[in-house]
């Protein structure tokens, strides 16, 4: 089963590196898909580098600006689909996913049409280090976001996720148009309704170790708002 990890990209040239090697010292097999929104820090010329010494394993696409994250990884599933992937994963830049449960990933998928590194179900923690505020404000958009949409996945905002291609392929891709967490939100309501089965397994998410975080108001406004447009947006769809 080939699988590629798409990564979308700003900013991430301390990480990248440091990324790949660790990915490609896994037990298992995996591509890299990477996306990168024209960084000034050169990410992208980075991930060229690599593209060149390991062009079996690793894929470059460049965009022309910071478009987003949703738009990142709508085209990169696209891209990873057209070039053979059965399976299609979601991953940070930034250490914040343990790369160690990739592994775990795989083998849930063989029986389930998509699964996800939580931090909510048993086992999930989030970083150690970070003040109580901040977990707690994870933990209320998470619930606010499943709450409002009934969905029984627990992590619905988490973004380390692998996907079988048949999943994606039947998934109207087209319509997904959020960007931000509540992008990773829109995937898994839309994945619900049309009846796919989700397995979760528990992750420990660390807070990134190098770079600075792509998180603002205005993405945790557009998920506030956004979660509560997904009902209607998906009304006509029934699995």
């Amino acid at each position: 089963m080939k699988t590629t990890i798409v990564i979308p990209t700003f900013n991430e040239a301390e990480n990248l590196p440091k990324l790949i090697q660790t990915v490609f010292e896994l037990p298992v097999a995996v591509n890299l898909l990477i996306v990168d929104d024209n960084s000034p820090d050169g990410t992208g010329a980075i991930a060229d580098q690599w593209k060149a010494d390991y062009p079996e394993r690793i894929s470059v696409m460049h965009r022309q600006g910071k478009q987003g994250l949703g738009s990142a990884y709508i085209q990169g599933f696209h891209q990873a689909m057209s070039e053979g992937a059965d399976a299609i994963g979601q991953m940070d830049a930034d250490f914040s996913h343990p790369i160690d449960r990739i592994p775990v990933l795989m083998e849930l998928l063989k029986t389930n049409d998509f699964v996800i590194g939580s931090r909510y179900v048993p086992g999930g923690k989030l970083d150690e280090q970070w003040p109580f505020w901040r977990k707690g404000l994870s933990s209320f958009g998470n619930f606010y976001a499943r709450t409002i949409l009934g969905m029984q996945i627990r992590d619905v905002t988490g973004g380390f996720r692998l996907w079988k291609k048949e999943t994606l392929a039947a998934m109207p891709l087209e319509r997904v148009k959020s960007n931000g967490y509540i992008f990773q939100v829109e995937m898994a309501y839309l994945a619900t309704r049309l009846g796919f089965h989700c397995a979760e397994t528990p992750i420990y998410f660390a807070d990134r170790r190098w770079g600075q975080s792509k998180m603002s108001f205005r993405i945790q406004l557009e998920a506030a708002y956004r979660t509560w447009l997904l009902i209607g947006l998906y009304r006509d769809l029934r699995g």
